[in-house]
């Protein structure tokens, strides 16, 4: 998944997730689009705030939605 998907699924806002993790607005700017990939001792932080585990957010296929397609 995304981590910009991640991060509108938890219902916040990059101005958020900046001021939680104690980052600046433009880096997690760059981990929603895939600029840059967060620190690996960022990865349990970014998880456990979006609701999420660490291997869905290194996952890069497309989230499971629920609804199977033919």
């Amino acid at each position: 998944m995304t981590m910009a998907y991640a991060r509108r699924r938890a219902g916040l806002l990059q101005r958020q997730v900046a001021e939680v993790l104690g980052v600046s607005l433009g880096t997690v700017a760059m981990w929603d689009t895939g600029r840059n990939k967060p620190r690996a001792d960022m990865l349990p932080k970014i998880a456990k705030l979006y609701g999420v585990t660490v291997d869905e957010l290194l996952r890069e296929d497309e989230p499971v939605t629920g609804k199977e397609t033919k």
